[in-house]
């Protein structure tokens, strides 16, 4: 290695590990403060929190890195320019492409690193996390309810749209799915609002309800019957319930029996299980599909569509969704009392098969999604890599452009650009789980943009000019002011004129 080069790497890499240590530990302090709800009030040490920290904190890597090393790279070139070391490169022969080759090298052998750590750091780091994150969870119940969602609470499941007040112990619109000893799920019970208190013996816990009903399946002795969902209701307004403390007093903050989140997968574990989903909803649709042919319900929404012809051996659901487009044009304004009873009943029938088929198709929008984000999160695995290299090659133009080192526009210029990459990453990765993008173009849209962005500067700062070309713009400018002041000029000619014969005609008719 040369001396140059040497020089060029330590200058950088002093300046990549600092950025990157306090990037970190900047997004690592926010997400203490995100998760402090979670921490606070459970009795957990502070080795168990530093380990929540470090399992959380390769999740950060893909978002630290890219902005450490465009920031690193302006800073870098920007007091190569500024203290006219650049001037003495060239002077001696030695070009800008040169000067970068060093750290193109590096960043080739940077992104290999990245893709290794995206591949099996990252997902071991999640798996660490999320299990230590559930265990946590039960340490106490009014934490480990999640509004809005179903949560497992003992030998209940519990939802609720609100908490509030201290230690989030005041509940509002409670729904409970009360297990009974024979492990079967009778029982519902509904409240307005509930209340978590302590109770007076033991390791229990009362969940107070107000202002509601509980609802419990009556099993009868015949099946005939039992159709017919007998069930008993009973209004309430104080209902107590005791929740057993002891299986969440007694936790173990190492058990790890979560292994099955897209997240904590490798490559090749993601291949794997992208291929079992596609088939599966593959093999589901054909079902439905199939399923629907055989059925009496397809006939009567295919008559009603003439113009729509199907083949028995591509039909899937797509087509299945367009048949129903208007299945009650047939419906004329002049009818029996006969015929109108006979359509009222069809009606019913075809709304509801609408409503069964809207369904189902949303299932399948369900089912897509999971697939999309397996395939994302197989594709980010490698852009990592990529966009490191290209975030480098636009930070060290840009600083060679603006001749600006220091942390202040060098710091506004790498976080508007990085913003920009970030977002449009965001918003491919989004569309894609939508299934607006293919997973593929959603994962690599920011790297297709800033890639061209990339050989742009870097071709413009190699031939000592500016991020922009500043005399088209100037030159513009002053053609579009001219050309104002021209019309200006022209119009005040014209209205003087004007004036002129109006005053003439009105001398010499007056």
């Amino acid at each position: 290695m040369k001396i140059l080069d040497r020089y060029i790497l330590t200058s950088y890499l002093s300046r990549l590990a600092s950025v990157f240590f306090i990037l970190m530990l900047i997004f690592i302090i926010q997400t203490f403060w995100l998760f402090i709800d979670e921490f606070a009030g459970k009795g957990i040490d502070a080795e168990i929190i530093f380990k929540f920290l470090l399992y959380y904190s390769p999740k950060l890597y893909p978002l630290v890195l890219p902005l450490s090393v465009l920031l690193a790279s302006i800073m870098t070139y920007g007091d190569f320019a500024e203290n006219y070391e650049f001037a003495a490169m060239k002077s001696t022969g030695i070009s800008l492409q040169r000067a970068l080759l060093g750290l193109i090298i590096f960043h080739f052998f940077l992104g290999i690193g990245s893709f290794y750590f995206s591949n099996h750091v990252i997902p071991y780091g999640e798996f660490k996390y999320f299990n230590l994150r559930r265990n946590m969870a039960k340490l106490k119940p009014a934490l480990a309810i999640t509004e809005g969602i179903f949560n497992d609470l003992g030998a209940m499941n519990i939802k609720v749209d609100r908490k509030y007040g201290e230690d989030n112990r005041f509940l509002e619109n409670i729904i409970i799915h009360e297990i009974t000893p024979d492990n079967q799920n009778r029982i519902v019970i509904k409240a307005e609002r509930g209340e978590l208190k302590s109770a007076k013996i033991g390791q229990q816990l009362q969940l107070v309800l107000f202002d509601g009903n509980r609802y419990e399946e009556v099993q009868t002795s015949t099946p005939a019957e039992q159709r017919k969902a007998p069930h008993a209701k009973v209004s309430f307004r104080e209902y107590i319930m005791n929740i057993d403390l002891s299986q969440f007093n007694n936790v173990d903050l190492g058990e790890e029996k979560y292994t099955s989140t897209y997240r904590m997968q490798q490559v090749k574990e993601l291949t794997e299980s992208i291929d079992s989903l596609e088939l599966q909803f593959k093999e589901q649709r054909e079902i439905y599909a199939d399923n629907f042919m055989k059925s009496n319900a397809y006939n009567s929404i295919k008559s009603l569509n003439n113009p729509v012809v199907l083949d028995a051996d591509s039909i899937m659901p797509d087509s299945i969704f367009a048949l129903y487009s208007n299945p009650l044009k047939f419906v004329g304004k002049e009818l029996s009392t006969r015929h109108t009873q006979v359509l009222q009943t069809a009606e019913t029938y075809l709304l509801t098969l609408v409503r069964n088929l809207d369904t189902k198709k949303r299932l399948f929008f369900i089912d897509q999604k999971r697939i999309n984000l397996h395939k994302n999160t197989y594709h980010e695995k490698f852009t990592l890599g990529f966009s490191v290299f290209f975030l480098f090659l636009i930070g060290a133009s840009i600083g060679a452009i603006i001749r600006k080192g220091g942390l202040g526009l060098p710091m506004v210029i790498a976080i508007l650009i990085f913003l920009t990459y970030h977002y449009i990453g965001l918003f491919g990765r989004n569309a894609s789980e939508d299934n607006s993008l293919t997973p593929f173009m959603g994962s690599w849209l920011s790297l297709l943009i800033i890639a061209p962005l990339a050989l742009y500067f870097t071709k413009r700062a190699s031939t000592d000019k500016g991020l922009v070309n500043y005399d088209f713009v100037v030159v513009g400018v002053q053609s579009f002011i001219s050309s104002i002041k021209n019309t200006t000029l022209e119009l005040r000619k014209k209205l003087w004129k004007k004036k002129i014969r109006f005053d003439s005609r009105w001398h010499f008719g007056q």
